[in-house]
């Protein structure tokens, strides 16, 4: 049966909820699989052109900054054209990305593969600014963190398989590729299977029936200042996407890096770049279990929980040497679990026909992932690697605040205060 809630969102059945929820989680995987790929590519393209720390980060700095440039635009287009749309609209223009990998390998030029990830990613910023809303408007509102945690449970699915598919295809099976050197022919292998797979997702949605959301008339004003950008609590939850995107991208960044220090794990680079699997890994494990603690627990709270878990590993780690600084850092992918999707449906709390701009403006904050690892890497070079988690470390005391109390919405903050005193 539908519920009256669900009626109202979009008119459909809870039958046509489940179906659109399941064609959607194939999306979750996909960007997550590409996105964590970039972890193994970050070593790969060091060795092939003799990069320091923040010249590599020069790759996350292209593919992140997409998001600060296609997410407003993006989140207007939607508004446009609708989620479905949307979502076509995103894999073509990824699949063109990834397309883009095999001349930049023939013809070994560093800055046409930025260009690439930039391409690439700009189609995975359409992606999110439609279907992360989608997710939380097909169903009721208070489930809304459940429901996208579960989804990106199957995104992190992606970033945990993709570095041993990566690393595997893209170091082609060598042990050692510091001391024999790394192939320009690899690299482009997995971009070709993802080009691929994108047309062919692009194609099935144009031709699955699912509800038809996101649009708005085309005569009407686009959001103004007034809109989202005036809610304090999507405001802040803007800034804890920025710095969460930021913190993870930088320890998956520097995983291998770190790992592979005779202090740390005394690996090679080859073999420390499949313990990012682990890193993603407690991710996904820590979603399938977050979105069963959300149905029980306030969103706010799991995320203030893991977030001051998250600071005293990091802390840890930075303070420590070999296994203990390995695994503790290692398990900061259990915490950051829930906090994407939670920051996400708690900071589009009550923004209603406001709902696509805000989406935008959190994808646009993701830009985060471009601008943390890089000032990651520039203090890498100035101090030490391990003594750069620091950065990480203040971004996860951010995350705790907005799970405190920044994520209240005015009206309801304003609502509160107006009862104390009555009272």
């Amino acid at each position: 049966m539908t519920t009256p809630q669900t009626s109202a969102l979009v008119g459909g059945s809870d039958n046509n909820y489940r179906f659109a929820l399941t064609a959607l989680t194939s999306l979750f995987f996909i960007w997550g699989f590409i996105t964590s790929l970039n972890d193994i590519l970050i070593p790969y393209l060091k060795l092939l052109f003799d990069l320091n720390n923040t010249q590599s980060m020069l790759i996350q700095f292209c593919f992140f900054s997409a998001y600060f440039i296609i997410s407003v635009p993006a989140g207007l287009m939607v508004g446009r054209i609708g989620y479905k749309m949307g979502i076509v609209t995103g894999l073509l223009i990824a699949g063109a990305g990834c397309v883009l990998f095999y001349p930049a390998a023939m013809l070994e030029i560093y800055g046409l593969f930025l260009l690439a990830l930039f391409i690439l990613a700009s189609g995975v910023t359409i992606l999110q600014v439609a279907a992360n809303p989608y997710v939380t408007r097909l169903g009721p509102e208070e489930t809304s963190s459940s429901r996208l945690t579960m989804t990106q449970a199957f995104n992190s699915l992606g970033t945990t398989v993709a570095p041993l598919f990566g690393a595997w295809l893209i170091f082609g099976g060598v042990a050692d590729p510091e001391v024999t050197g790394v192939s320009k022919d690899t690299v482009s292998t997995p971009y070709f299977i993802l080009a691929a797979a994108l047309v062919i997702m692009a194609i099935v949605f144009v031709a699955l029936k699912l509800p038809n959301m996101g649009k708005v008339d085309a005569a009407a004003p686009l959001p103004t200042k007034g809109g989202a950008w005036g809610q304090r609590h999507l405001v802040l939850g803007a800034i804890g996407i920025f710095v969460y995107v930021g913190a993870e991208v930088a320890i998956g960044s520097f995983l291998a890096i770190y790992l592979s220090q005779s202090d740390i794990g005394n690996m090679s680079m080859s073999q420390a770049s499949h313990y990012i699997s682990w890193y993603f890994g407690g991710a996904m494990v820590g979603r399938f279990i977050g979105a069963a603690v959300m149905q029980k627990f306030a969103g706010n709270k799991v995320l203030l929980f893991n977030a001051t878990i998250a600071v005293i590993l990091v802390a840890t780690s930075i303070n420590t040497s070999g296994a203990l600084a390995m695994w503790s850092l290692l398990f900061v992918g259990l915490c950051n679990s829930i906090m994407f999707p939670t920051i996400f449906s708690l900071a589009l709390q009550n923004l209603k026909e406001s709902t696509s701009q805000g989406s935008g403006i959190l994808c646009l904050a993701i830009v985060g992932g471009a601008i943390i690892p890089l000032l990651q890497g520039a203090l890498a070079d100035a101090t030490s690697v391990q003594l750069a988690f620091i950065l990480p470390l203040l971004c996860y005391v951010y995350i705790a605040f907005y799970g405190f109390r920044g994520y209240k919405p005015q009206a309801l903050k304003s609502a509160a205060v107006k009862q104390e005193s009555e009272s």
